[in-house]
């Protein structure tokens, strides 16, 4: 895979050099709540445009159904870059259309410019690859070199990561080439004993993930909305929380695996409970009680991992050399769930293993909590692309690279 330094050792000075970013932020209304993915590209950005290129940066936002929708405007994503490059950020109102062209036409050296949301454009998405095909067309026609460095998108097989590629020269750029050599070193260079950490709502969403790293871990933690499967299946009371139970069969496999291969599981043995979900908006008090994990009364929610899990969970990481942590342990948004996901991160600022957050709601809650970034090995800027990663799957978007 060509590097970024390898391409500026090369001349970029005067070139047209696409970007593709993941600018995929969090909004409320227009207003950013958490800009991580943006300072992420900054590096790269910064680096073309210091060597005088022409820096053309795009990204998707949202889902928005391959046409334009302001909601998912990119217009505050520029606005932000501009502020965090200290320097002046053209912005182009669509994708390939005119205003593109003019926006680019009109770079100087050393400039940069962003273009509308990938996705008001149906080709970018497009199963069908002579449509994505063309609309990678048009986006070639906006430069002479590509630079991938969204690796939130890396697992798409859309126009502008994995089509686009074919069309320029192209190299990785610093964001990319960080994750790639991390997600490595959760791979191929395991300091042991190597803890795994896994939340968030659905266990569906981490079946693949589960069944590589029993392979791989020497123990598996899990909390948030996914936990109650796993206690459903070991015959518990789960009450209104959150259930998936098509998911039951497979979770009892990766149980008997897990003993067989003496992989360490470890689940809530504490929760708490209400029986509805709180107000997120206001953030009105919601009054949970804490009930053991096989005592949950059956018209009640789990929506956080109790104090008796976080200690558990606490000294379970204590001793690890390697830690990877994909998804909140409870409700974090909320004031009164967010102690099992505060106390998990403290956890992994406390110890002295290689800790990786991986992405998605992980990282934003590390943020949303008030944590120093930089008391982590490092924070995944791609959830999703980083679960893939781990379950040994080809990547479209490093594979179009490396091509």
């Amino acid at each position: 895979m060509k590097t970024i330094d390898e391409l500026l050792a090369e001349g970029v000075s005067g070139k047209r050099v696409f970007v593709r970013a993941d600018l995929n932020v969090p909004l409320e209304g227009t207003t950013i709540t958490d800009d991580g993915r943006i300072r992420a590209v900054v590096p790269t950005v910064k680096a073309l445009a210091d060597a005088g290129a022409r820096v053309v940066v795009a990204s998707h936002l949202g889902r928005p159904k391959g046409a334009p929708d302001p909601a998912f405007s990119l217009a505050p994503a520029a606005t932000r870059l501009g502020e965090l490059l200290g320097a002046e950020v053209a912005f182009a109102t669509d994708t390939v259309g005119e205003s593109a062209t003019a926006t680019v036409a009109g770079l100087a050296d050393g400039r940069v410019a962003v273009v509308e949301n990938l996705r008001f454009n149906a080709g970018e998405t497009s199963k069908d690859d002579a449509e994505r095909g063309a609309f990678a067309d048009q986006l070639a026609a906006l430069a002479d070199l590509y630079v991938g460095d969204g690796f939130g998108a890396v697992h798409r097989k859309h126009a502008s990561v994995f089509d686009l590629p074919a069309r320029l020269p192209h190299a990785a750029g610093y964001l990319i080439a960080t994750e790639v050599g991390v997600l490595r070193k959760l791979t191929e260079d395991v300091q042991r004993p190597y803890v795994v950490v896994l939340g968030g709502a659905k266990v569906s969403d981490k079946l693949g993930v589960i069944d590589h790293l029993l392979e791989k871990a020497d123990r598996i933690l899990i909390g948030g909305g996914m936990a109650y499967t796993f206690l459903k299946a070991q015959g518990h009371e789960v009450g209104i929380s959150l259930l998936q139970k098509d998911q039951i069969p497979a979770v009892l496999d990766y149980l008997k695996r897990a003993e067989e291969r003496g992989v360490e599981f470890v689940l809530p043995v504490d929760v708490l409970v209400s029986p509805e979900f709180p107000d997120l908006k206001t953030k009105a008090p919601a009054n949970p009680t804490t009930v053991a994990a096989d005592a949950i009364p059956a018209d009640e929610e789990g929506l956080d991992i109790g104090p008796e899990t976080r200690k558990l969970y606490a000294s379970k990481l204590a001793d690890a050399g390697t830690v990877f942590w994909n998804g909140p342990m409870g409700v974090f948004e909320h004031p009164d769930y967010a102690e099992g996901t505060k106390a998990v991160a403290q956890a992994l600022v406390d110890s002295p293993a290689f800790t990786v957050v991986g992405g998605g709601d992980s990282a934003a809650a590390v943020r949303t909590l008030g944590f120093d970034e930089n008391a982590f090995g490092h924070i995944s800027t791609g959830g999703g692309a980083s679960l893939e990663y781990l379950e040994g799957k080809t990547l479209p978007g490093l594979a179009a690279l490396e091509g």
